[in-house]
């Protein structure tokens, strides 16, 4: 039992920890803002698989992975799979860091609580979940919210839609992509390094090598790797461990943390329109965390009785 509780206990400090991480990730990106978007991401990519391979190696999981990897790449199917989840991650990454360094770190917040919301209306399409009255009026309620601020600007919040919407169907070919977090990450990581490489080297549009850079900016840009990965990994470890409506509430931690960030640390404005949309959009939360509960309690209670009932019909026989 002991061992049970501290088994679920690593895994909501693993969850949690990656989602704090991921909140307070503006203020590193802001401390790289005299860097492109594009060149920080290039260098995220290529630093996130050196330090990869070097986990990997330390901790003997490199032979397994490299297996692992093979027998992926030896299904069309999975590696087209796997191009595309790469392709969706970095675009979300590019556009996150963008997001950050030009003041939207409010807008990119709105993205990812919309991302859940999003999850789960692209599984009713491609997974066949079916939602409840409940969950639809929840998907509505926040699109409600994001027509709002799309009449009062006169424009989409494509930043927001565009996290949400990457993310999503990142989760969603990750679902069906058969392969471990460990080489999840180094394998998205190995088919962009590549592309990164190339862009440094012939389109880094501040022309200057990481070499000539000052030394702080060079710790940063390399640690970007890092700050990249733990929280992955971290991630993966703690969803292994804990329940799927547990990881719901935790994944709020972030998009909280980033809109509080934005708000009091980097000065950003929250007009009563941004404030009516968001609110909007914690309701619908709300709504769908509630159905989601009671939903989760039901089918716990069916199996409970099942399991009594075939209990007794041993007992009986």
């Amino acid at each position: 039992m002991k061992q049970k509780q501290s088994h679920y206990a690593t895994g909501i400090a693993a969850a949690g920890l990656s989602y704090i991480i991921w909140g307070f990730l503006p203020i590193y990106w802001k401390l790289l803002g005299s860097v492109p978007a594009a060149e920080v991401l290039a260098h995220r990519i290529i630093w996130s698989l050196v330090f990869m391979i070097i986990l990997l190696a330390l901790l003997g999981k490199w032979r397994a992975t490299a297996s692992e990897i093979k027998q992926l790449l030896a299904n069309k199917k999975q590696t087209i799979s796997i191009i595309a989840a790469s392709i969706l991650i970095s675009i979300n990454w590019l556009v996150y860091i963008f997001a950050v360094e030009s003041a939207h770190v409010v807008e990119a917040s709105l993205g990812y609580y919309i991302n859940p919301l999003l999850n789960v209306f692209l599984a009713t399409f491609f997974l066949k979940e079916k939602l409840t009255k409940a969950e639809w009026s929840a998907v509505g309620i926040a699109a409600a919210g994001v027509v709002c601020l799309t009449v009062y600007y006169g424009s989409f919040p494509w930043a927001a839609l565009t996290l949400a919407t990457t993310f999503s169907c990142y989760g969603l070919i990750k679902k069906k992509v058969s392969v471990g977090p460990w080489t999840g990450l180094t394998v998205e990581t190995l088919i962009m390094t590549p592309f990164a490489l190339i862009f440094l080297f012939f389109f880094n549009p501040s022309g200057t090598p990481l070499w000539d850079k000052d030394s702080s900016i060079i710790m940063l840009l390399i640690g970007a790797g890092v700050v990249t990965a733990i929280p992955l990994l971290l991630f993966a470890t703690g969803a292994k461990r804990i329940s799927f409506t547990l990881v719901g509430f935790l994944q709020y931690i972030a998009p909280t943390i980033m809109l509080l960030l934005g708000l009091f640390a980097f000065g950003e404005a929250f007009t009563t329109p941004q404030f009516l949309a968001f609110s909007l959009i914690w309701v619908a939360l709300v709504v769908f965390s509630i159905s989601r509960i009671r939903a989760n309690a039901q089918a716990s209670k069916e199996v409970s009785q099942a399991g009594n009932s075939t209990g007794s019909a041993s007992t009986a026989s």
